[in-house]
Order: C-alpha cells, then sequence, then structure tokens
C-alpha cells in the first residue's frame, strides 16, 4: 500500500470524510466494473458498489489493520457478490443495454462491430465457464490486478492463482472455439 493510501485511512480513520471521499473516488470505477461484470443490471451493480464502501468505512472505523487497500475492497466486493447470489440464486448475465455502455464508442465502425462480435462471443463464453475462472479473468484481464492482489482477494497463495488463471483461459479458450 502506498504512502497516500495510509494517509488516507489515517485520516478516515481520524473522521475526515474528505480522505475517504478520495478514497471513493480512486476505487469506484473499478468497483462497480468487476461487480457489474457479476451481476444481471446496473442497478444491482450500483447498489453492491455502494455497500462496498459502507463496509469498508465500517471496517475503518473498527481501526483493523489494511495491508492492501485495493484488495481490501475488492474482497468485500467479491464476499458482497456471494452473498447476494446466496440470497437471490440468480443466475450471471452480461447481455442488455448496460453493458453496451462500457464499449468504447471512439471506433470506427468496421473496427466496432469486429468488436461487438468478438465481446459476444468473449460474454457467451464467460457465462459458460465456472464462476471462479470467471472471476480470475476479470480480475486479471478487465481490472488488471496483478497475481498477488488476486491472491490476497481469494485467500489462495499466487500459485494457485497462477494455475487457476491458466486454467481459465483454457476453458474460455475452448468455449470460444
Amino acid at each position: 500500500m502506498n504512502l497516500e493510501e495510509r494517509y488516507l485511512i489515517h485520516q478516515t480513520r481520524r473522521g475526515n470524510p474528505e480522505a475517504f471521499g478520495k478514497i471513493y473516488d480512486k476505487y469506484l470505477d473499478r468497483i462497480y466494473r468487476f461487480i457489474f461484470f457479476r451481476v444481471s443490471s446496473k442497478e444491482q451493480a450500483e447498489d453492491l458498489s455502494s455497500q462496498v464502501f459502507l463496509k469498508a468505512l465500517e471496517y475503518l472505523d473498527e481501526k483493523r489493520k489494511i495491508n492492501n487497500l485495493q484488495a481490501f475492497l475488492y474482497q468485500i466486493a467479491r464476499n458482497l457478490i456471494i452473498d447476494f447470489y446466496r440470497d437471490k440464486k440468480e443466475v450471471v448475465s452480461l447481455d442488455g443495454e448496460e453493458a453496451k455502455e462500457l464499449q468504447d464508442n471512439h471506433l470506427d465502425i468496421s473496427e466496432e462491430i469486429n468488436t461487438r462480435l468478438e465481446i459476444e462471443k468473449t460474454k457467451k463464453a464467460l457465462r459458460e465457464i465456472r464462476d471462479e475462472y470467471k472471476e480470475v479473468i476479470i480480475l486479471y484481464y478487465l481490472e488488471e490486478l496483478s497475481i498477488r492482489e488476486i491472491a490476497q482477494i481469494l485467500e489462495k497463495n499466487k500459485g494457485n492463482v497462477r494455475i487457476l488463471i491458466h486454467r481459465a483461459l483454457k476453458a474460455l479458450r475452448e468455449k470460444i472455439r
């Protein structure tokens, strides 16, 4: 964790709401995107994202030690997603208008068509692989987290995460073919 994050955590614990606001601003988009790819709607992703930061603030108020702020927030998000599906028993969906909002609007027409076709193939393949594979692909390739950070989030060692990523890619490749 860098010095700025330590300072923001310290200031948050001292009751400075602006410090927590900076944490929120820095990580909201990443946490939202991670959640969005795992739940079925924009509204659910927004609700769960809000809950992540509420839980983080509660945890910070308790003055517990945090080694990696980013991994800590992703771990909260992951646990909330698990609870969400445990309670709702819903199926993950990457379809709909919400997914289109995440696409790059600056591509020319032919590139956009090719990109959309590839995205649809990838989304379809992602729906067909195991949840833990889907999760590591999102964390590693979309969120661009390190192996170490993913290991902290998933509570696994780095070797297991590397193997999981390898297996996830293999499963994804087989589904895309």
